[in-house]
């Protein structure tokens, strides 16, 4: 029998634990990632990726594996790829860590209530509410991470632009640009000239630039990116100039992002207004009227016991 009141504790610590857990498995897909995109990995490892590692992403890797990998949606695929896991590797270890916090819910969840002096139906909300919470928490922190990558590459792309724009201007041709853009940038943004230098890589290997660039904006996320690439191909195929086109594209950028901030700064007023109402005048109102009502209380106590 556990004491009921070491529930929360045990909660907590469940909890973080699982929080430890996807951190190091994200780390560790991330890994397996770069040594796939690299090329880095051997036969033996690229046939059976979750094989070999940490054994917490043994485990999840054959957990994933009995759901099947080739099934999945793109959906998955591009969320995980926004996130910056590509491959087969991200799914299976994705769809395993599911599975795997799904039963440790449900196994510590049924432990600690069991002894609880709740109703059945309460025991089972409780255990299934826990359940749910922890099985699409890989889910939360997916997006989480790909809004993040998502948001940087959204700063960093008009910077991209303008050096494009630059380089074009002064007779490079658009493919000599972009491989210098990438070297300059990844001193910036890593991320973004990764996310370059893997296009290039797709231009090298044969694929228009045109979907090398389509390509970008959908594992990225970046709407932008997409609007560069489409701009790009029109420049292209209308014969218009490129330098101007792509000034013009970081100008309306930087116009957009200049927009949103405003818009922000807007809405920040109003959710400033609850925490002010609930939380920053209830302690004014303390601190200014606390000593005079004290005093008072005591004038109308002096007065009662006269």
């Amino acid at each position: 029998m556990i004491p009921a009141q070491f529930f929360i504790p045990i909660l907590v610590f469940v909890a973080v634990m699982a929080i430890g857990a996807g951190i190091l498995l994200a780390r560790s897909i991330r890994l397996e990632s770069l040594r796939t995109r690299l090329g880095t990995a051997t036969p033996d490892e690229e046939a059976e990726p979750a094989e070999k590692g940490p054994l917490l992403l043994r485990i999840t890797g054959r957990l994933g594996g009995l759901m099947g990998v080739h099934g999945t949606s793109q959906n998955l695929r591009k969320l995980l790829a926004r996130a910056g896991y590509h491959g087969d590797t991200p799914v299976v270890v994705f769809l395993g860590s599911k599975v795997l916090l799904l039963l440790a819910a449900l196994g510590v969840g049924a432990a600690l209530t069991y002894s609880a002096k709740w109703t059945t139906a309460t025991k089972s909300l409780v255990v299934l509410g826990g359940a749910t919470f922890f099985f699409f928490l890989p889910n939360m922190l997916v997006r989480l991470k790909g809004s993040r990558r998502t948001s940087e590459i959204r700063v960093c792309l008009p910077d991209a632009v303008d050096l494009l724009e630059i380089c074009v201007s002064s007779g490079m041709g658009l493919d000599q640009a972009w491989n210098v853009v990438t070297e300059k940038i990844s001193s910036v943004s890593m991320l973004l000239g990764d996310e370059m230098a893997f296009t290039n890589l797709e231009i090298h290997m044969g694929a228009p630039r045109s979907l090398a660039m389509r390509h970008l904006g959908e594992r990225t996320g970046c709407q932008e990116a997409s609007s560069l690439a489409a701009a790009l191909t029109q420049s292209e195929q209308f014969g218009t100039s490129i330098a101007e086109t792509l000034k013009t594209f970081a100008s309306s950028m930087r116009e957009t992002r200049s927009m949103m901030a405003q818009e922000f700064a807007e809405k920040l007023a109003v959710k400033l207004l609850f925490p002010l109402v609930f939380l920053i005048f209830p302690a004014i109102i303390i601190v200014v009227c606390g000593p005079a009502g004290i005093e008072w209380a005591k004038v109308l106590s002096g007065a009662a016991g006269r």
